[in-house]
Protein backbone atom coordinates (compact mmCIF):
# COMPACT_ATOMS: atom_id res chain seq x y z
CA UNK A 1 0.00 0.00 0.00
CA UNK A 2 1.26 3.43 -0.42
CA UNK A 3 0.95 6.31 1.32
CA UNK A 4 -1.91 7.98 -0.54
CA UNK A 5 -3.67 4.74 0.06
CA UNK A 6 -3.13 4.50 3.29
CA UNK A 7 -3.83 8.34 3.37
CA UNK A 8 -6.94 7.77 2.32
CA UNK A 9 -8.33 4.64 4.60
CA UNK A 10 -6.68 6.64 7.64
CA UNK A 11 -8.98 9.50 6.51
CA UNK A 12 -12.42 6.81 6.38
CA UNK A 13 -11.26 5.55 9.72
CA UNK A 14 -11.08 8.54 11.06
CA UNK A 15 -14.49 9.37 9.79
CA UNK A 16 -16.45 6.37 10.67
CA UNK A 17 -14.76 5.94 14.57
CA UNK A 18 -15.92 9.64 14.53
CA UNK A 19 -19.46 8.05 14.34
CA UNK A 20 -19.84 5.16 15.04
CA UNK A 21 -17.17 5.12 18.50
CA UNK A 22 -16.21 8.44 19.58
CA UNK A 23 -19.01 10.53 19.59
CA UNK A 24 -21.83 7.73 21.07
CA UNK A 25 -24.16 8.71 18.40
CA UNK A 26 -27.74 7.67 18.55
CA UNK A 27 -29.55 7.06 15.31
CA UNK A 28 -32.98 7.70 14.49
CA UNK A 29 -35.76 7.15 12.14
CA UNK A 30 -39.07 8.71 13.28
CA UNK A 31 -38.62 8.33 16.30
CA UNK A 32 -36.67 4.57 16.63
CA UNK A 33 -32.93 5.40 18.16
CA UNK A 34 -30.13 2.98 17.74
CA UNK A 35 -26.70 2.97 19.59
CA UNK A 36 -23.75 0.92 17.88
CA UNK A 37 -23.11 -2.16 19.71
CA UNK A 38 -20.33 -2.02 21.93
CA UNK A 39 -18.53 -5.18 19.93
CA UNK A 40 -18.95 -3.09 17.16
CA UNK A 41 -17.46 -0.12 18.12
CA UNK A 42 -14.28 -1.52 19.26
CA UNK A 43 -13.91 -3.66 16.14
CA UNK A 44 -14.43 -0.37 14.52
CA UNK A 45 -11.35 1.28 16.22
CA UNK A 46 -8.89 -1.77 16.01
CA UNK A 47 -9.53 -1.58 12.05
CA UNK A 48 -9.16 2.01 11.96
CA UNK A 49 -5.81 1.23 13.64
CA UNK A 50 -4.39 -0.71 11.06
CA UNK A 51 -4.21 -4.05 13.09
CA UNK A 52 -5.40 -6.07 10.21
CA UNK A 53 -5.37 -5.64 6.40
CA UNK A 54 -7.03 -3.33 4.29
CA UNK A 55 -9.33 -5.61 2.86
CA UNK A 56 -10.53 -7.11 5.85
CA UNK A 57 -10.65 -3.29 7.29
CA UNK A 58 -13.32 -2.32 4.65
CA UNK A 59 -15.15 -5.60 4.93
CA UNK A 60 -16.18 -5.27 8.61
CA UNK A 61 -17.06 -1.43 8.15
CA UNK A 62 -19.41 -2.45 5.25
CA UNK A 63 -20.79 -5.33 6.87
CA UNK A 64 -21.02 -2.90 10.26
CA UNK A 65 -23.05 -1.02 7.77
CA UNK A 66 -25.09 -3.61 6.31
CA UNK A 67 -26.25 -4.42 9.98
CA UNK A 68 -27.07 -0.93 10.94
CA UNK A 69 -29.36 -0.48 7.96
CA UNK A 70 -31.11 -3.56 9.05
CA UNK A 71 -32.22 -2.74 12.11
CA UNK A 72 -33.13 0.70 11.25
CA UNK A 73 -35.22 -0.72 8.38
CA UNK A 74 -37.27 -3.03 10.82
CA UNK A 75 -37.39 -0.51 13.54
CA UNK A 76 -38.86 1.59 10.58
CA UNK A 77 -41.67 -0.75 9.43
CA UNK A 78 -42.41 -1.49 13.02
CA UNK A 79 -43.62 1.96 13.35
CA UNK A 80 -45.30 2.09 10.37
CA UNK A 81 -47.48 -0.66 11.42
CA UNK A 82 -49.07 1.97 13.61
CA UNK A 83 -49.46 0.06 16.88
CA UNK A 84 -46.80 0.16 19.98
CA UNK A 85 -47.51 -2.08 23.05
CA UNK A 86 -49.52 0.56 24.77
CA UNK A 87 -51.73 0.89 22.30
CA UNK A 88 -52.58 -3.15 22.28
CA UNK A 89 -52.68 -3.42 26.10
CA UNK A 90 -55.51 -0.27 26.09
CA UNK A 91 -56.98 -2.37 23.01
CA UNK A 92 -57.12 -5.29 25.14
CA UNK A 93 -58.37 -3.80 28.34
CA UNK A 94 -61.16 -2.13 26.49
CA UNK A 95 -62.15 -5.58 24.99
CA UNK A 96 -62.12 -7.50 28.29
CA UNK A 97 -64.59 -4.77 29.39
CA UNK A 98 -66.43 -4.36 26.30
CA UNK A 99 -67.04 -8.39 27.19
CA UNK A 100 -68.15 -8.05 30.66
CA UNK A 101 -70.24 -5.08 30.30
CA UNK A 102 -72.05 -7.42 27.77
CA UNK A 103 -72.68 -10.27 29.89
CA UNK A 104 -74.08 -8.21 32.53
CA UNK A 105 -76.52 -6.83 30.36
CA UNK A 106 -77.26 -10.68 28.94
CA UNK A 107 -78.03 -11.34 32.85
CA UNK A 108 -79.93 -8.53 33.67
CA UNK A 109 -82.56 -9.51 30.30
CA UNK A 110 -82.61 -12.68 31.74
CA UNK A 111 -83.57 -11.71 35.23
CA UNK A 112 -86.28 -9.58 33.93
CA UNK A 113 -87.29 -12.32 31.68
CA UNK A 114 -87.94 -14.43 34.41
CA UNK A 115 -89.52 -11.61 37.15
CA UNK A 116 -93.09 -12.46 36.02
CA UNK A 117 -92.53 -16.16 36.62
CA UNK A 118 -91.07 -15.64 39.69
CA UNK A 119 -94.14 -13.65 40.80
CA UNK A 120 -96.10 -16.18 39.77
CA UNK A 121 -94.50 -18.93 42.29
CA UNK A 122 -96.59 -19.26 45.58
CA UNK A 123 -94.65 -21.15 48.79
CA UNK A 124 -97.63 -21.72 51.79
CA UNK A 125 -94.58 -21.68 53.99
CA UNK A 126 -91.59 -19.92 54.59
CA UNK A 127 -88.59 -21.70 53.73
CA UNK A 128 -87.62 -22.40 56.88
CA UNK A 129 -91.12 -23.92 58.01
CA UNK A 130 -92.79 -27.38 57.20
CA UNK A 131 -96.14 -28.12 55.42
CA UNK A 132 -98.10 -31.21 56.99
CA UNK A 133 -101.93 -31.34 55.92
CA UNK A 134 -102.82 -27.53 54.98
CA UNK A 135 -100.82 -26.16 58.27
CA UNK A 136 -96.79 -24.92 58.49
CA UNK A 137 -94.90 -26.26 61.33
CA UNK A 138 -91.46 -24.26 62.79
CA UNK A 139 -89.36 -26.46 64.86
CA UNK A 140 -87.49 -24.27 67.11
CA UNK A 141 -83.62 -23.97 66.40
CA UNK A 142 -82.82 -23.13 70.37
CA UNK A 143 -84.52 -23.55 73.42
CA UNK A 144 -86.64 -21.34 76.26
CA UNK A 145 -88.79 -21.76 79.04
CA UNK A 146 -92.71 -22.70 77.87
CA UNK A 147 -93.75 -18.85 78.52
CA UNK A 148 -91.27 -17.37 76.08
CA UNK A 149 -92.10 -20.55 74.10
CA UNK A 150 -95.87 -18.92 73.51
CA UNK A 151 -94.30 -15.58 73.04
CA UNK A 152 -92.10 -16.33 70.24
CA UNK A 153 -94.62 -18.04 68.16
CA UNK A 154 -97.43 -14.88 68.23
CA UNK A 155 -94.27 -12.65 67.50
CA UNK A 156 -94.27 -14.74 64.32
CA UNK A 157 -98.09 -14.83 63.52
CA UNK A 158 -98.66 -18.43 65.05
CA UNK A 159 -99.49 -20.07 68.07
CA UNK A 160 -97.35 -22.99 70.35
CA UNK A 161 -98.68 -26.25 68.87
CA UNK A 162 -102.81 -27.24 69.60
CA UNK A 163 -103.01 -30.84 68.19
CA UNK A 164 -106.28 -31.54 66.23
CA UNK A 165 -105.62 -35.17 64.85
CA UNK A 166 -103.84 -38.34 65.41
CA UNK A 167 -102.17 -37.75 62.15
CA UNK A 168 -100.83 -34.48 63.41
CA UNK A 169 -99.93 -36.13 66.63
CA UNK A 170 -97.81 -38.91 64.92
CA UNK A 171 -95.94 -36.19 62.66
CA UNK A 172 -95.37 -33.87 65.36
CA UNK A 173 -93.70 -36.99 67.54
CA UNK A 174 -91.77 -38.31 65.14
CA UNK A 175 -90.01 -34.50 64.32
CA UNK A 176 -89.62 -34.00 68.39
CA UNK A 177 -87.66 -37.37 68.33
CA UNK A 178 -85.29 -36.28 65.66
CA UNK A 179 -84.90 -32.77 67.12
CA UNK A 180 -85.22 -33.10 70.81
CA UNK A 181 -88.00 -32.49 73.34
CA UNK A 182 -89.86 -29.70 72.72
CA UNK A 183 -93.15 -27.48 74.34
CA UNK A 184 -96.62 -28.08 73.04
CA UNK A 185 -99.76 -25.85 73.74
CA UNK A 186 -101.08 -27.45 76.46
CA UNK A 187 -100.94 -26.93 80.15
CA UNK A 188 -103.18 -27.71 83.67
CA UNK A 189 -101.75 -23.61 84.96
CA UNK A 190 -105.47 -22.31 85.36
CA UNK A 191 -106.74 -26.01 87.08
CA UNK A 192 -104.29 -28.32 88.59
CA UNK A 193 -105.21 -31.71 86.45
CA UNK A 194 -106.95 -30.29 84.04
CA UNK A 195 -105.24 -29.43 80.87
CA UNK A 196 -106.19 -26.76 78.55
CA UNK A 197 -104.97 -26.65 75.00
CA UNK A 198 -103.96 -22.28 74.13
CA UNK A 199 -106.93 -22.19 71.62
CA UNK A 200 -108.93 -22.66 75.19
CA UNK A 201 -109.80 -26.40 74.79
CA UNK A 202 -110.16 -29.28 76.87
CA UNK A 203 -107.93 -32.16 76.17
CA UNK A 204 -110.11 -34.82 74.50
CA UNK A 205 -110.05 -38.14 75.98
CA UNK A 206 -109.15 -40.00 73.14
CA UNK A 207 -105.74 -37.94 73.39
CA UNK A 208 -104.87 -39.46 76.68
CA UNK A 209 -103.45 -41.92 75.31
CA UNK A 210 -100.25 -39.77 74.21
CA UNK A 211 -99.15 -39.62 77.65
CA UNK A 212 -96.10 -41.43 78.99
CA UNK A 213 -96.57 -44.29 80.96
CA UNK A 214 -97.17 -42.93 84.78
CA UNK A 215 -97.96 -39.34 83.31
CA UNK A 216 -99.19 -36.70 83.90
CA UNK A 217 -97.63 -37.20 87.45
CA UNK A 218 -97.30 -33.32 88.56
CA UNK A 219 -93.85 -34.02 90.71
CA UNK A 220 -92.69 -30.82 91.66
CA UNK A 221 -94.96 -28.28 89.56
CA UNK A 222 -95.37 -30.01 86.56
CA UNK A 223 -97.75 -27.81 84.38
CA UNK A 224 -96.77 -27.49 81.09
CA UNK A 225 -96.75 -30.58 78.33
CA UNK A 226 -93.42 -31.56 76.34
CA UNK A 227 -92.93 -33.85 73.80
CA UNK A 228 -90.63 -36.68 75.09
CA UNK A 229 -89.72 -40.04 73.51
CA UNK A 230 -92.53 -41.59 72.06
CA UNK A 231 -95.30 -39.81 73.86
CA UNK A 232 -96.02 -36.95 75.84
CA UNK A 233 -94.50 -35.40 79.24
CA UNK A 234 -95.56 -32.93 82.22
CA UNK A 235 -92.55 -30.67 83.26
CA UNK A 236 -91.94 -27.65 84.85
CA UNK A 237 -92.49 -24.53 82.89
CA UNK A 238 -89.86 -23.11 84.09
CA UNK A 239 -87.08 -25.40 82.15
CA UNK A 240 -85.75 -24.47 79.24
CA UNK A 241 -86.76 -26.59 75.83
CA UNK A 242 -87.15 -26.62 71.93
CA UNK A 243 -90.85 -25.36 70.98
CA UNK A 244 -92.96 -25.97 67.53
CA UNK A 245 -94.75 -23.05 66.14
CA UNK A 246 -97.91 -23.72 64.37
CA UNK A 247 -100.01 -21.76 61.74
CA UNK A 248 -102.21 -22.32 58.73
CA UNK A 249 -100.84 -22.71 55.71
CA UNK A 250 -100.95 -19.33 52.66
CA UNK A 251 -103.61 -20.36 49.88
CA UNK A 252 -102.14 -19.64 46.11
CA UNK A 253 -104.31 -18.28 44.22
CA UNK A 254 -104.25 -18.35 40.30
CA UNK A 255 -104.81 -15.39 38.24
Amino acid sequence: MNDSEDGRVQQLCSHDEEHLITSGTRYSIKGFRFEPPYVLKRAAGHLCRGHVPVVLQLFFLTLSAVLLLAVLIKGQAGMADGETPFLVTVSSIANTQGQEQAKKEKVYKEMSQLKPQINHLCRPCRWDWTLFQGNCYYFSKFQQNWHDSVTACREVGAQLVVIKSDEEQSFLQQMSKEKGYAWMGLSDLKHENMWHWLDGSHLLFSFMKYWNKGEPNNAGEEDCAEFRDDGWNDAPCAVEKYWICKKSAMSCTKN
